[in-house]
Formats: structure tokens, C-alpha cells, sequence
């Protein structure tokens, strides 16, 4: 195996800076955190210009919003233009028909070949599940940035039910790349469509073994349920490169798969909007070297992004220290506590030393199991104590406990007073629709669904309310009396409410049927190829 990085850097080589979940915009009314983005940023595109990229590719969500505040769009558009714009060349070629590529775009042409504009780095980029099209007309942030010049949205279909993925082509010198995209949709429509065969990936008709096949996707790559992910060997095994988004935990080092027999790169995110362990992991971007059938992934860490350290603690498990018995003993687990935030602060301030781009105040969680007997205190009151030395002092101590019982649970309903009482870390994780779920699960009988499905109607609730479609729930009732409407008049049901009542009773799981149908939301995209005879021969050296 070759390494490539002993090459110099020719008209044969692209050089792609990769990144992913970028997240403008998260937390930016924070009184501390809220330029952390913007700074990120900023340092992704300077470090794209330093190193004279032919292109930087993103993998989805870089805005965290779906309407994005104008102080993000403002930053975006600021950085964009500030390291994008410019009379240096373009030493690559687009091949592939740019109007079925940004056939969504009212300027289906990639922009640096745009008359009116002066382009130096090109950026491409697939949306996220955050910044993803919604509304009537299916536009999203992107879309914004793409019709001002600024930026390449790819890897959209309007299609829900059946997907076929046509690839940008591109050649530089003798390297050419077949850029494959896929725009975040719902994972489980995703997934059925995997199972059915209804996803399609075409191939150059042209010497198709001579394409470095790089592929960005952004769904969840953990399994988070049966069909809530998209398993690895769902991707057609053709592919040379992955780079996977959505996933915010930094694993950037190429990983092949032994199955596919394709290198799969998990950049994460460039921020930290869970304090969760996977966001702990230094976090990088990747600069892509494709000469021919080669690679090379070079990580890249970045300086700006604010430090996060996470520790986990059982009190059980320090028993010549205190136990649940000992007078006192919550003041001893305080003080415990407080000692064990120092010396992650004091860890935290050696990683700074040095490097004075890092933001000055870091993020740190103690997670603190107190089964067994023992009692919490007051974690307000404890986080004051370091209110001028960490950037999250509301949700720095967190206690857990092992549940000794979950059956039972599903009668007692939903607390929503010790939801509302979760520290706001807690809270941002839940989920729209699982609220909704759950509501109608320990709902009584009366107040059960009959034309509404729990699924759709938790879709239209969350779009409601992450996404601001004040349409979405009126849309979703429509559209479902409608079709029971239509199904009542095809029966010839008579026009009384009982034979109605009888007849939705009975009928109901074939009108509730899903059609593939999303409020707001008109995307679909996949991928999928029967080719699997083909073993490449392309080499990679990952550093």
C-alpha cells in the first residue's frame, strides 16, 4: 500500500476539505457560547484557503435551525464570501448534465461556472435533518445560499416513494470523481426503501471502474430503534469513500467496511450541542487527497472549538468514603463533587496552555449515579460556585440512578412538571413525536386515535414546533379526512354516524396505512445497485 502523502500535489490530485453538522447558530444568544459557531466556521473555511482545496464538501446540518436567525445567515454568508470569492482558478470540470445535478435550483449550474460570479472554492453541500426543505414550496437555508451564488445544494429528490441518485462528475487531470449525495430524510422511509429495492445509484455509462466513487450521507448510523438507522451494508459496495453526517461523535479516521469493502469517515460535528461522552472526542475536519483509485484522509483538529470534559461517578463505588448511613454524609458528596470539577478544570486549563484560539471557559458535566441510598442536593446552588469559570454552570452536575423498576411506568403517564423541571440540556434532546407517542399510549381509551396515526401526527407536531410550519397540523387533518372521505364514498357507506363510526372502525388500519406521504416536507433521497461482483483496486492511506 502506497501513501500518497509522499506525492507532491499535482494537476492529478484533488485536495476536498470535509466537514459536517456544523450547526450555525446553536446557542447564539448564550451570553458565552453564543459566537462559538461563527468561530468554528470561520476557521474551516480559512483553513479550506490556506490549503488551495479544489472544493469543500459538507455533509448536512450546517445551520441548527431550520429558519436560521439572520445573525446566522449573516455569518454564513459573511465567511462564504470572505474565503470562496476570488480570482483563483478552478482546475476541475464538471461532466455530468448540471441540470438534473441542481435540477432544483433556479440556476441549475454548479456556481463558479455562473458568468456573474468570481468563485475560488466551490462549496457542495447535501441538507441535514436540522436545516432540511419544508413548507409548500420545499425550500430550505440552503436553497438561500445556492440562489445567492454561494454554495452548491446537492442531493435532493422530490420523490418519496422511489429514489435514483445521478452523481456530479468530476475530473481533474486523469482523476475523476462521481460525487454522490443524499439529503437527510426520515430514517425509516429511508429503510424501507433500502428493503424494497426502490433506491437507485447510477453509474457513469463510460468506463465506469475509472471513477473514485465518494458518497455523503447523513442519517443515523447507530441503531437507535429496528429501522431508525441505515445499516452500512445497505450502501452499494461500488463506493470507494463514505463520509457519513448526522453522527456528532468524531471518528474521522477512514474505517473500512469488510462486507461493502468501502472506507467510511465519520467527521461529527465541529461543535458540541449534547454534553453526552461522543461529544468529548476532539473534534476534526478531514483534508481528502484523490489521485486516480487513491486516497489519503488527513485529519485536521480544530482550535477554536470550546473544551468539553465529562466524567462519570458512582458513589456506591467509594465506600471507604462515605456510605448513606454516615451523619452528614451529603456534604461529603458535595464536597466529593467539587473536587472532582476542579480537577477536571484544572485538566481542562493544561489542554489550554498553548494554544490561545480555545475559548476560555470550557464545558464540563459530572454525571453523578447516587443509587443506593444516597440523596441529591441542590444543583443550582452547587454549580454557583464556578458560574465565572465554566461555560455551562446551569447543567455542569447532573445526578442519575439506576431504575429498579419499569414496569408500571407506562400507567403512571407523563409528568410534565418534572419534565419541565429536566436541566435545558435534557430537555433539547427529547423528541417532538416521542412526546406524542407517549401521550397517546397511556392516554384513556376515549382519547385514542382513529383517523390520526401516533407517527404522523408526532411528525406534524414536530414540525409545528421545530420547524415553525404553523400549517403542518391543519394539513395533516386535511389530508387524512380527505382519504377517509374519499374511502367512505367508494365503500358507498350511508351518511349516518354510526355506519361511519362502524365503518372507520373497521377500515381504519387500511386508511391509516401510510401512502409516503410528510407534511411540508417534499424530499426523498437513496441509493441502491445490484453490482456486487466488482472488487476495487483503488488503495488508502489514512494519517
Amino acid at each position: 500500500m502506497t501513501s500518497s502523502r509522499n506525492t507532491v500535489d499535482d494537476e492529478d490530485t484533488f485536495k476536498i476539505l470535509i466537514a459536517t453538522d456544523i450547526h450555525l447558530g446553536y446557542l447564539e444568544k448564550d451570553a458565552v457560547r453564543g459566537n462559538d459557531t461563527f468561530v468554528t466556521f470561520d476557521e474551516i473555511m480559512k483553513c479550506a484557503k490556506q490549503n488551495e482545496v479544489d472544493f469543500v464538501l459538507l455533509g448536512g446540518d450546517l445551520f441548527h435551525d431550520n429558519k436560521p436567525s439572520r445573525k446566522a445567515m449573516h455569518n454564513c454568508m459573511e465567511a462564504l464570501r470572505k474565503y470562496c470569492m476570488g480570482d483563483k482558478p478552478i482546475l476541475f470540470e464538471v461532466l455530468s448534465d448540471q441540470a438534473v445535478n441542481f435540477g432544483n435550483s433556479k440556476f441549475p449550474w454548479v456556481n463558479y461556472q455562473d458568468e456573474n460570479l468570481n468563485i475560488s472554492i466551490p462549496v457542495f453541500s447535501v441538507h441535514g435533518n436540522h436545516d432540511d426543505p419544508t413548507g409548500a414550496d420545499g425550500l430550505c437555508a440552503l436553497d438561500l445560499l445556492s440562489c445567492a451564488g454561494m454554495l452548491n445544494h446537492f442531493g435532493r429528490s422530490l420523490s418519496v416513494e422511489k429514489l435514483e441518485i445521478s452523481p456530479v462528475l468530476l475530473q481533474k487531470g486523469s482523476t475523476q470523481i462521481a460525487l454522490y449525495g443524499i439529503g437527510s430524510i426520515p430514517d425509516e422511509r429511508l429503510y424501507r426503501m433500502f428493503v424494497n429495492n426502490q433506491v437507485t445509484m447510477l453509474r457513469p455509462r463510460e468506463d465506469e471502474n475509472s471513477w473514485f466513487n465518494l458518497f455523503v450521507i447523513h442519517q443515523n448510523r447507530s441503531k437507535h430503534g429496528a429501522t431508525n438507522y441505515i445499516p452500512e451494508q445497505f450502501l452499494d459496495d461500488f463506493l470507494d469513500l463514505v463520509v457519513w453526517g448526522h453522527e456528532h461523535e468524531c471518528k474521522i479516521a477512514p474505517v473500512r467496511n469488510e462486507q461493502q469493502l468501502f472506507y467510511i469517515t465519520q467527521p461529527g460535528s465541529s461543535v458540541v450541542t449534547s454534553l453526552s461522552p461522543g461529544e468529548a472526542v476532539k473534534k476534526h475536519i478531514g483534508l481528502l487527497r484523490v489521485k486516480g483509485r487513491k486516497m489519503n484522509l488527513q485529519k485536521i483538529p480544530l482550535h477554536t472549538v470550546r473544551q468539553f470534559l465529562i466524567q462519570d461517578i458512582t458513589l456506591m463505588d467509594y465506600p471507604d468514603i462515605f456510605s448513606p448511613e454516615q451523619p452528614n454524609v451529603t456534604h461529603k458528596v458535595q464536597a466529593f463533587c467539587q473536587q472532582k470539577v476542579e480537577e477536571m478544570l484544572e485538566e481542562a486549563e493544561k489542554e489550554r496552555l498553548g494554544n490561545p484560539q480555545t475559548p476560555e471557559k470550557p464545558l464540563i458535566r459530572l454525571r453523578v449515579d447516587y443509587s443506593g441510598g444516597f440523596e441529591s442536593f441542590n444543583t443550582m446552588r452547587f454549580s454557583q460556585k464556578f458560574v465565572d469559570r465554566v461555560a455551562n454552570p446551569k447543567d455542569l452536575l447532573h445526578f442519575t440512578r439506576q431504575r429498579e423498576a419499569k414496569d408500571g411506568m407506562r400507567d403512571e403517564g407523563i409528568d410534565f412538571e418534572a419534565l419541565l423541571s429536566r436541566p435545558s440540556s435534557e430537555v433539547l434532546q427529547l423528541r417532538v413525536e416521542d412526546l406524542v407517542k407517549e401521550y397517546f399510549q397511556t392516554a384513556e381509551k376515549n382519547m385514542q386515535l382513529s383517523l390520526l396515526t401516533e407517527q404522523g401526527m408526532g411528525k406534524a407536531v414536530q414540525e409545528f414546533v421545530d420547524k415553525e410550519e404553523r400549517d403542518a397540523i391543519e394539513e395533516l387533518i386535511s389530508y387524512q379526512l380527505e382519504k377517509t372521505q374519499r374511502y367512505l364514498r367508494e365503500r358507498h357507506v350511508e351518511a349516518s354516524e354510526e355506519k361511519i363510526d362502524e365503518e372507520v372502525s373497521v377500515g381504519g388500519k387500511k386508511m391509516l396505512k401510510p401512502e409516503g406521504r410528510t407534511l411540508g416536507v417534499r424530499v426523498g433521497v437513496g441509493c441502491k445497485g445490484p453490482d456486487r461482483e466488482r472488487r476495487r483496486e483503488g488503495t488508502f492511506n489514512g494519517s
